[in-house]
């Protein structure tokens, strides 16, 4: 293989047996006599270079978590069967529209996320292995390696103990066939968590001296810290880890418009320019902690499928009430495509539900996030051939005679949360206004969080002025009212997460984490053919994977209450 291919290393099959690892690359020739897997259990590391390309690899694996183009299931966790969306697309029969019977033993979902996440930690094993059979002359890059190594072991527990509850505890690379794991206590799950991300939290770079932009910093342990002591209920030590991020590093809210400042709906603002194509790396950017890289120029270089997951196919509606195509669309190789640059191709596997869409904005409607460039309300018929061309879509000119008022409102319109989408910068599949999928770069962690982080350790300990003080600092950015310290509620942080967060924080494990999960998505959730989703009480937690209990055929791995 030639010396200039960048690998990118993935790991399949189960918990019960070792990995076997594989490679590709953008080069054509992937033979060798040598195996040039570097992080398989057969092949030790040599030098530093090895375990960057081991370190590198793990950015890849957990990139898999925000940005992998072809798994709809990325976005359950999101939003997708929470509080906050149902599935636009097929309501009542798509993707987590019945808790009930896909959220079972035998579900893909459920089997999905345990193995993603138990992949990511056996990788982290053996890049922490191989690190530790190098001679080092540089004692801090080596630390520095296992900070990395540790905090994405971290990240990975996060979710397995979040969505599985206790799961068996793996520090050591599995090198040989393995059959009798068990459910390790969450107290010691946790405690490696803790111990992980305080080694990071002093031998990661601070930020600004990360090595590349998307590299870990000292800032992104904190706060992952302090989400992992909130769920332990530590409340004081979940302020203390959330308020070394605010007040340590130089991390600031971006209150006026910076870097890339498009004009496209006339009502941009501050929080627009956050997650506008480019920004999310400028040094200016003093919101940033943590963001994914995605990259359209490179093989393998990251695509992000949130406009076809978030918006609504806007271009299936059919016909103005006159007869004509309602969007023309692009003019592309001298054909109109259907498409608009602005709204790209979406497909509306996650519609919001009412609650987010417009419940929590109630009284403060004029919120900068709930601007007309923030979440896009108002869409427009496109066609110079009809008397309707320029006007406001509404349904109601149609008399009736629509064939389906329920596609109208969760396939077809529906607001758009422009934070996901490119606004007239697609660069791959043209003809389809980029095809539903971008390049943008993706915060896995903002300040704003932080913010709401610590505000919740506020309220657990009973200091609701606090707790005020930071959601306002959060609101104050956006000029929505400022709240009082009566006004803080475990519910209300969860709606001022929605309104800051929707389609960035993982919901579901929000949720999870919180343990109310089942009653928020019975209250809110109101997919129209299946309200509530069909979610039953022991539903907090997903069900191992009924194969792994079955191939675990030495040990006892006990299945979550009433899944049996």
């Amino acid at each position: 293989m030639k010396s200039t291919c960048i690998i990118y290393n993935i790991v399949a099959g189960s918990l019960f047996f070792f990995c076997t690892a594989f490679c590709f690359s953008s080069c054509s020739d992937v033979l060798s006599e040598k195996p040039l897997d570097f992080i398989s259990s057969s092949n030790a590391f040599e030098n530093p270079s090895d375990v960057e390309m081991g370190v590198v690899g793990l950015y890849s694996l957990a990139r898999d978590w925000y940005s992998n183009v072809d798994a709809k299931y990325m976005f359950v966790y999101v939003a997708l069967g929470t509080d906050e969306a149902y599935n636009g697309e097929d309501p009542g029969g798509g993707t987590m529209s019945n808790w009930d019977t896909e959220i079972v033993p035998d579900g893909s979902l459920p089997k999905e996320y345990w193995t993603k996440a138990f992949d990511l930690v056996y990788q982290t094993n053996i890049v922490l292995k191989g690190i530790d059979n190098i001679k080092w002359a540089d004692e801090n890059k080596e630390k520095s390696y296992i900070s990395e190594a540790k905090f994405f072991r971290a990240f990975s527990y996060r979710i397995l103990i979040t969505m599985f509850g206790n799961v068996p505890l793996i520090t050591e690379p599995v090198t040989t066939p393995k059959t009798d794991f068990v459910r390790a206590p969450k107290d010691s799950i946790y405690a490696l968590m803790e111990s992980d991300l305080k080694y990071a939290t002093v031998n990661l770079p601070v930020p600004g001296k990360e090595s590349e932009k998307g590299r870990l910093t000292q800032g992104a342990a904190w706060h992952l810290l302090s989400e992992v002591y909130l769920a332990e209920k530590k409340y004081q030590a979940a302020v203390d880890a959330a308020s070394h991020v605010i007040s340590d590093y130089g991390y600031a809210l971006m209150k006026e418009r910076f870097g890339n400042q498009p004009n496209l709906f006339g009502t941009e603002n501050a929080y627009f320019d956050l997650f506008t194509m480019g920004n999310q790396n400028l040094g200016s950017n003093t919101e940033a902690i943590w963001v994914i890289q995605n990259d359209p120029n490179i093989v393998g270089g990251g695509l992000y499928a949130g406009e076809r997951a978030f918006g609504p196919a806007y271009y299936r509606m059919g016909n103005t009430p006159d007869g004509y195509p309602a969007i023309l669309g692009e003019l592309y190789s001298g054909n109109y495509t259907g498409y608009s640059n602005l709204l790209g191709r979406p497909v509306a596997w996650v519609r919001p539900t009412n609650y987010v869409a417009y419940d929590i904005w109630k009284g403060d409607w004029d919120d900068d996030r709930n601007s007309e460039a923030n979440i896009k309300r108002t869409f427009y018929f496109d066609n110079p051939n009809s008397a309707y061309n320029g006007q406001k879509i509404d349904f109601s000119l149609y008399n009736g005679a629509r064939a389906s008022a329920l596609k109208d409102t969760t396939q077809y319109i529906f607001p758009y949360f422009m934070k996901v989408a490119t606004p007239d910068e697609h660069y791959i599949d043209e003809a389809r206004s980029g095809g539903g999928y971008n390049s943008k770069d993706l915060y896995a962690m903002r300040l704003a969080e932080t913010y709401l982080l610590r505000a919740e350790g506020y309220l657990g300990l009973g200091d609701k002025a606090k707790a005020a003080a930071d959601i306002n600092a959060v609101r104050n950015r956006s000029h929505a009212t400022p709240i009082t310290a009566n006004d803080v509620t475990i519910d209300f942080i969860l709606d001022e997460r929605a309104r800051e967060l929707y389609t960035e924080e993982w919901r579901m494990l929000t949720l999870m984490r919180l343990g109310n999960l089942v009653e928020r998505v019975r209250k809110y959730n109101n997919d129209p053919v299946n309200p509530g989703l069909s979610i039953l009480d022991h539903q907090n937690l997903f069900p191992i994977p009924q194969s792994e209990i079955d191939l675990n055929t030495g040990a006892v791995l006990e299945q979550n209450p009433d899944y049996n």
